[in-house]
């Protein structure tokens, strides 16, 4: 089996027969199996090839007979007891080993499968903000454990905010300006050291906010180079970038991206203060001034560190949007963003085709809430930054995202963001486009939640009355959003109702689940969710797993669903 063939690991932690069978198989997989049997009780090897590459679209070339025969026997070890099964020759599945099998099809791509060799600025990256707080933005506890959580959840855009600590010696993280406790950068660079290719081989990038005098920037790159060492990629040449480098030739290295610091003047004003809500240089900045004047160059081993350089927007958006011939990075605020889509939205995508867009939230946002991360994605910034540590929907949504590509945090953008037109135009978010592919979805039945939750978790006298809500979310001409009915008194509800999204771009779209439980006098309880990148759907008849509000996997808990492009 080649690296396009199934993933078969997941029979290795799955020793538990599903009570499924208690509902039994919904019409459909009856039918199903029914037509691959040819209406026999069993469904041979070979028709059960059939079935995985007619029905569920598996490559022919991956799902060889022998492959076919060693999933039965494979799945057959699992799940001991029928008849068919008493031989070492496994003959085939009956309907109930069949309806149990169909409990274990992932719902989505495995490997990583997008070309990784374009640069870097052809991604959209898994990006965190003030990456280092445990909390709310204004008086949690700043640590490294939410920089070790990111990075094991596969984001690879850390963000630092770097400050003088009271002794003006040493360089601290913190949010500036609140009551954040902070913890050494030395601390998080460690961190990052350790934790930085767990999930994925690609780049990690660490972006500074950096308020810090000359000498303290220089004491960062020592620690910087110190710590990393050759892990560390910077360009060789002194000059800025052309073309940025891709994912795949900076595998496992670090590379740092931060404003460079201006010759002979002290750190203008950054993103913190509009995080603050400040206005204007901070004071630090202004007593900076005067120790850098006595510096031929700011920090000279600091500004040779730095592989994307960073900067604001300083007058007119417009001008701030202009393609050089030199690479950058440019930040805006999700406000600014959402300005500049009004006012100038091709010029975005002009600039984000070749340059790299950060959007970070807006400052008021102290409680850790995000926002709408399709509004960056559709404009092809490549670095949509969000709090990571909120659980709300649009951090399911960024979850669910980047599950695509093997989870490994780089999305090779679609094709429509990076490519001109005959007459140089580029892609204009503003204009709704014709329908490429339409999306049915069937959600067939629910099952799990009496393993995972306690008897009176739901309602205290009587089972749980669930119901499915299925959204699109995606450019606006696409969203939708679908309900089932409630099933009521029931721990494996049986739903059977399908649903039709038309997509006009299916590249961007997600597909969202959650399940709610009804409660006639309260907010309907939560039963769980799932965010699932439309363009990376497997069709056929599919086992969803569901996560909790923190985007923890629950162990049993699956939707069993069809998905169907037409």
């Amino acid at each position: 089996m080649g690296d396009s063939s199934y993933n078969y690991k997941m029979f290795k932690c799955f020793n538990r027969k599903f009570k499924a069978s208690e509902a039994g198989p919904p019409p459909d997989v009856k039918a199903i199996f029914s037509k691959f049997a040819q209406g026999g009780d069993l469904m041979s090897v070979d028709q059960f090839r059939s079935f995985l590459v007619e029905h569920q679209g598996e490559p022919a070339d991956a799902v060889t007979p022998s492959d076919a025969h060693r999933i039965l026997q494979e799945f057959s070890r699992r799940h001991p007891g029928e008849a068919a099964h008493h031989h070492q020759h496994v003959r085939g599945l009956t309907l109930e080993d069949f309806f149990n099998f169909l409990f274990l099809e992932e719902p989505m791509k495995k490997q990583i499968h997008h070309d990784m060799t374009a640069p870097i600025s052809h991604y959209f990256i898994y990006t965190g903000h003030n990456s280092y707080l445990t909390g709310n933005q204004l008086s949690s506890d700043c640590s490294d454990v939410p920089i070790i959580k990111a990075l094991e959840k596969g984001v690879k855009v850390i963000e630092l905010d770097l400050w003088p600590n009271s002794a003006k010696d040493d360089v601290q993280v913190l949010h500036g300006r609140t009551l954040t406790t902070p913890v050494t950068l030395v601390k998080c660079l460690k961190s990052i050291k350790e934790h930085a290719f767990v999930k994925s081989p690609y780049p990690v990038v660490i972006t500074f906010e950096d308020h810090l005098t000359p000498k303290l920037q220089a004491k960062v790159a020592e620690m910087v180079i110190q710590t990393f060492g050759d892990t560390l990629y910077y360009p060789v040449a002194e000059d800025q970038m052309v073309e940025f480098p891709s994912p795949e030739s900076l595998k496992n290295r670090i590379i740092i991206s931060t404003k460079p610091p201006k010759e002979g003047s002290g750190k203008d004003s950054s993103e913190e203060d509009e995080k603050s809500g400040s206005d204007g240089e901070p004071a630090i900045d202004k007593a900076n001034a005067a120790e850098a004047k006595s510096f031929q160059q700011s920090a000279p081993e600091y500004k040779l560190l730095i592989t994307i350089h960073a900067g604001k927007p300083s007058g007119e958006l417009k001008d701030a949007l202009a393609v050089g011939d030199k690479v950058r990075r440019l930040s805006l605020s999700e406000q600014k963003l959402e300005k500049a889509a009004e006012d100038h939205g091709t010029d975005v995508v002009r600039f984000t085709s070749k340059n790299i867009l950060r959007v970070y939230p807006k400052g008021t946002r102290f409680n850790s809430s995000n926002y709408k991360p399709h509004v960056g994605w559709m404009h092809g910034a490549q670095m949509v930054a969000f709090n990571m540590q909120g659980n709300d929907k649009y951090n399911w949504l960024m979850h669910g995202m980047f599950r695509a590509n093997g989870g490994c945090g780089y999305i090779k953008k679609p094709d429509f963001l990076m490519h001109k037109g005959p007459n140089d135009e580029v892609f204009d978010p503003k204009k709704t486009l014709t329908v490429k592919k339409t999306l049915k979805v069937k959600v067939y039945m629910g099952n799990g939640w009496h393993l995972d939750f306690s008897r009176t978790h739901f309602d205290s006298f009587s089972p749980p009355d669930f119901y499915t809500k299925v959204y699109i979310v995606g450019v606006p001409a696409d969203c939708g959003k679908q309900k089932t009915k409630i099933i009521e008194d029931e721990w494996i509800p049986v739903w059977d109702e399908e649903f039709t999204f038309p997509l006009t771009i299916p590249e961007l779209a997600i597909l969202r689940i959650e399940v709610r439980e009804y409660d006639r006098s309260e907010k309907d309880d939560f039963g769980g969710q799932n965010c699932l990148p439309v363009s990376e759907l497997k069709p056929g008849i599919r086992a969803v797993p569901l996560y909790d509000k923190k985007g923890e996997k629950f162990k049993s808990v699956k939707l069993l669903m069809r998905f169907q492009f037409v």
